[in-house]
């Protein structure tokens, strides 16, 4: 196979092709999904879990964080929006670029997945609109939204995931699925955490609970996409042993480095002044989160092994949720999938 060959966009329907695909690219397969015989087992488990982690932004009232609102410092406002919107123009990224890949994988399995991907994406994206109109006019959301657009910061970070999405989109190829993949886990698995420790830190204060209460179910969201991706990256890789070459492994910890560094930078331009987070810990964080990225991979850690920096937000972590029948900050009963090892979601 050559790695750079432009991928077809898989058919609809081949009924002379098997059920069961034999690859999840360039593979023979009918479209047809039954769950009861797919290549990958484990994948219907996964498929299980998102679904039922089914939410809606609507769900959570915000009368208490619309009251609240006034009682933030200007700096927490400004940071808040900031943070909110820069978020936003992430997670518009995600659904068109998900179900682009949708197009150009083989398995039927993996094609829902990637649907499901793709839908929960575009709540995230609806559920911070929902916070902002909840808080300020449409006119200060616009505001905010250009200057997400403008900030020289946010294009920095941007770009790194642009590139390769964009790179994708016009060449479609394994070599640039591939890249794509390990950007889209830069994106859920490394760049979100400096925005969602300035939510979470302001809710150890009791402030804005029901942003943070949202902000939570994205952050579980986010956390089971990046392990799926990093699934699929293995066995992208492990079916096509073309790709498993020591300049994409190489790829990997760089792109990974380089995430990590934006997102160092980033939180020291809207983090620097906040009350309640070190600056160094969260660096160390960020580090530690890429080591367990990498780990999912299947690769070595690339920074000196390390704990949790940041203890205190285990407290708002995704399996201190799960470990209740409603959630931590009792707002309504919910039931959340349990994370085991056997699914292989870990602890931020």
């Amino acid at each position: 196979m050559n790695i750079n060959m432009p991928l077809n966009k898989s058919k609809l329907l081949n009924p002379l092709e098997p059920n069961r695909s034999t690859g999840i690219i360039n593979g023979a397969s009918s479209g047809l999904l039954n769950w009861n015989d797919i290549a990958y087992p484990q994948m219907y488990g996964l498929y299980q879990t998102l679904l039922s982690n089914f939410w809606k932004a609507q769900e959570i009232n915000m009368q208490d964080d619309i009251k609240q609102w006034d009682s933030l410092s200007p700096e927490e406002q400004v940071i808040f929006l900031r943070i909110t919107t820069q978020l936003a123009s992430l997670d518009s990224l995600q659904t068109p670029t998900m179900s682009q890949v949708m197009d150009y994988v083989t398995d039927s399995s993996f094609k829902a997945i990637f649907a499901v991907i793709s839908q929960q994406e575009a709540v995230h994206n609806e559920s911070y609109s929902y916070i902002l109109s909840s808080l300020v006019p449409l006119s200060e959301q616009n505001h905010r939204f250009n200057e997400a657009k403008e900030d020289p910061i946010v294009q920095k970070r941007n770009e790194l995931i642009l590139g390769a999405y964009e790179k994708f989109r016009q060449n479609p190829s394994p070599q640039s699925l591939f890249e794509l993949g390990i950007n889209s886990i830069n994106l859920e698995g490394i760049y979100f955490y400096a925005g969602f420790a300035f939510f979470y830190n302001l809710a150890s204060q009791q402030k804005m609970l029901k942003t943070s209460t949202m902000i939570s179910y994205i952050q579980r969201d986010e956390m089971q996409h990046s392990y799926f991706i990093s699934q699929f990256i293995r066995i992208l890789l492990a079916e096509n042993p073309e790709l498993n070459t020591e300049e994409n492994i190489q790829y990997i910890y760089d792109t990974i480095g380089k995430a990590v560094c934006l997102e160092k930078e980033w939180a020291g331009v809207v983090l620097k002044d906040i009350n309640g987070i070190d600056l160094k810990e969260f660096n160390g964080y960020v580090e530690y989160l890429a080591n367990k990225r990498l780990r999912q991979l299947g690769l070595e850690n690339f920074y000196e092994d390390r704990n949790n920096s940041m203890p205190w937000i285990q407290v708002f972590s995704d399996e201190m949720i799960n470990e209740t029948k409603s959630d931590f900050f009792e707002q309504k009963s919910r039931t959340y999938t349990k994370v085991t090892q056997s699914n292989g979601f870990d602890e931020l």
